[in-house]
């Protein structure tokens, strides 16, 4: 509000509110980030999620560079390409255990066998 001139309360609490989201984005990426650093593993997050994100970063860039859009939003765009630059790092560094099952299906390790 004292480094930016606004138009008038509503512009500026539309940029306020836009601003937040931008943000609150970038900490709901961060999550993941940090189970694979705790974990030293890659394995909760499975390829297809992985690609999912790989081909949204892409396209976010793309579009950033091809159309006309306010900086901050560009800013957003090219702020998940740091996380998705950590991630490719993640993924490097720490190996995915193939005898780690895959998630929890509901079922017990040792079955009861009915009598």
């Amino acid at each position: 509000l004292v480094y930016k001139e606004h138009k008038d309360w509503y512009s500026w609490v539309l940029e306020s509110m836009a601003s937040a989201v931008y943000a609150f984005g970038f900490v709901l990426m961060t999550p993941q980030l940090y189970i694979n650093y705790k974990l030293k593993s890659v394995a909760n997050l499975p390829w297809r999620v992985f690609m999912y994100r790989a081909c949204n970063t892409f396209i976010d860039d793309l579009f950033a560079f091809i159309i006309k859009m306010p900086t901050m939003h560009r800013l957003s765009a090219f702020r998940d390409d740091v996380v998705f630059i950590i991630y490719l790092v993640q993924r490097w560094q720490y190996p995915v255990d193939p005898t780690r099952k895959e998630g929890f299906d509901g079922e017990e390790d040792n079955p009861k066998k009915d009598d």
